[in-house]
């Protein structure tokens, strides 16, 4: 595995692999790796791709009063578990790599930055697809692999491939957990042993409410009343919970269509968030 930490050095290397007639995979990650990163990984392993990982704690999509500084950072764990996992170039740039100077042009969602997580993060989503879309200038991945654990992420990546007519495909990948249910998440490493217990009623609560409507309940409202009554017994603080449509990210009244319910809650000081299918083409 190489490692380069300059635009240059990233560009020199992608040119060689495409005149070698490899393609390229992008595996874009802000660090402190688990098994969710990796597994993403070995799906565009397994697709043939050279795989380019970036790991990034990207300044812009962090809020003033949320976890920039004290987001975990490991750099030489992450770089063992990227190379074990068969990562061919690991790409690590410095803030001041990546912004040389203040940028005067940034890009920006439009309302579906504006619900779900980003209601209670504003600005969050423009800085995901603003480095997002540096990175595919960078890379020029044939593909670039993201989690369906961050979902409302995956959507706007992809709407922004659409739009912007990116020649990349984005890939969405299975959440993978942990032996408790609960999603993989760098941030899980902030839960002591009783808020990490606490935390699991979240897969729970979202688990019950795939099997209800799976068992022909089809009336949102009544779903997500019963998810909030399991989370808010459990000790949890709920930022939101929701069901929208699958493509369109669009709240529905009536679950008759490939729905998501998504939550995000709080452990303490940690938010947590996680997702899973609902409707006819998602029953379990």
């Amino acid at each position: 595995m190489i490692r380069v930490e300059t635009s240059a050095e990233l560009r020199e290397w992608t040119a060689a692999r495409r005149r070698a007639g490899d393609t390229v995979g992008l595996v874009p990650t802000m660090g402190y790796l688990h098994e969710g990163h990796l597994s993403l990984v070995r799906e565009a392993k397994r697709r043939g791709h050279a795989v380019v990982m970036s790991i990034f704690v990207n300044p812009l999509q962090f809020g003033p009063n949320e976890d920039y500084d004290r987001y975990p950072r490991d750099l030489d764990r992450d770089r063992a578990l990227a190379e074990r996992v068969g990562v061919d170039l690991l790409f690590t740039p410095s803030v001041e790599e990546m912004y040389p100077e203040p940028l005067q042009v940034t890009l920006r969602v439009g309302s579906w930055a504006d619900r779900l997580c980003g209601a209670s993060r504003p600005g969050h989503f423009d800085g995901v697809v603003t480095v997002v879309a540096k990175l595919f200038h960078l890379v020029g991945p044939d593909e670039a692999f993201f989690g369906e654990k961050d979902f409302q992420q995956l959507r706007i990546v992809q709407r922004m491939v659409r739009d912007l007519n990116f020649p990349v495909a984005v890939v969405g990948c299975p959440t993978v957990r942990e032996e408790d249910g609960l999603a993989m998440s760098s941030r899980n490493q902030y839960l002591n042993p009783e808020e990490r217990r606490i935390a699991s009623a979240l897969p729970r609560a979202l688990r019950a409410a795939q099997e209800r409507a799976a068992e022909g309940e089809r009336r949102s409202r009544t779903i997500i009343d019963q998810v909030e009554q399991q989370l808010r017994t459990a000790g949890l603080v709920i930022d939101y919970v929701s069901i929208v449509g699958e493509e369109d990210l669009e709240p529905v009244e009536t679950i008759d269509r490939p729905c998501r319910l998504l939550a995000a809650v709080y452990v303490g000081k940690t938010r947590l968030i996680d997702n899973i299918a609902l409707g006819p083409e998602k029953e379990r």
